[in-house]
């Protein structure tokens, strides 16, 4: 009797299987790329930037992921354009490699010096959701800027989905970038970023509106060196310029330039009332 319950519920089960094969087949959508792979590589580019420190010489050990990062790069490459373009694009990153982890150590430091909770360079980098992102955003642009399809906004959506924080890597930041907690900020493609730019969590640099048109016109804010963005601020459109050493309150909407040494704050009504002899009123129902 289980024999055959068994062998009914394999028919069954092989059955169903069949049914999701027709079914897959009948619209496939072949992805060209890997993506788990991908985002290990990011990951480990991000490891390479930032090793571990170990008493023994771990060169070989550190040749081998390099490598791994090459190879793994060129094959998902290739897979988007030509074997040759591949290995032009995956050489000139490469080159790039130090360049971007001179600008994260700056970064870091900016968020050692601007957040009185950071003790040290180390925690920034294992512990700051906010420079996590900032450095896939600086390995991201690089393949943006090398015009890599896909790529790039796989790598921004991994550490999108990671820590809550959504830069488009065609986003333009500059130097010392304090991005603190970072929480559901956005950052949109066409966005330019100065340098010493203070960003807090909530903010969105976003298009006015959007339409398919507009794909390759600037739709997004420009912010100059030396701004402060507090927590929940909305600045929109292309045209809109805030002006280097602004300080941008929290939850200010802007949709217009404003020039620079400009302080733009949100003020509302707040009423505080004594409760403590307030008695209670008899039959009070809710």
């Amino acid at each position: 009797m289980k024999n055959s319950m068994d062998i009914n519920r394999i028919i069954t089960m092989n059955k169903r299987i069949s049914e999701l094969i027709n079914q897959f087949n009948s619209h496939p959508v072949y992805l060209p790329i890997d993506k788990r792979e991908l985002e290990n590589v990011v990951e480990s580019i991000f490891s390479q930037m930032f090793p571990i420190c170990e008493e023994k010489d771990n060169r070989s050990e550190t040749e081998k992921e390099l490598t791994n990062i090459y190879e793994t790069l060129f094959g998902n490459i290739s897979k988007l354009t030509d074997e040759y373009e591949a290995e032009r694009i995956v050489e000139e990153f490469f080159s790039k490699i130090s360049e971007i982890q001179g600008k994260l150590y700056k970064d870091a430091q900016a968020f050692l010096s601007n957040d009185p909770a950071a003790e040290s360079i180390e925690e920034v980098v294992l512990a700051y959701p906010g420079f996590f992102a900032l450095a896939v955003h600086r390995i991201a642009h690089e393949f943006y800027k090398l015009k890599v399809p896909i790529i790039p906004r796989l790598f921004s959506e991994y550490a999108h989905a990671k820590v809550g924080i959504d830069i488009h890597p065609g986003a333009k930041i500059g130097e010392n970038f304090f991005l603190d907690h970072g929480t559901g900020t956005v950052i949109g493609e066409t966005t330019i970023i100065g340098n010493n730019v203070k960003i807090y969590q909530g903010v969105t640099l976003g298009a006015l509106y959007v339409t398919k048109n507009l794909s390759k016109v600037k739709r997004h804010p420009t912010v100059e060196d030396n701004v402060v963005i507090y927590a929940g601020a909305t600045i929109l459109g292309g045209e809109t310029t805030i002006g280097h050493d602004s300080t941008i309150g929290g939850n200010v909407w802007l949709t217009h330039t404003v020039l620079p040494y400009t302080l733009v704050h949100y003020t509302s009504e707040m009423k505080i009332k004594i409760i403590k002899d307030f008695k209670e009123p008899i039959n009070y129902v809710i």
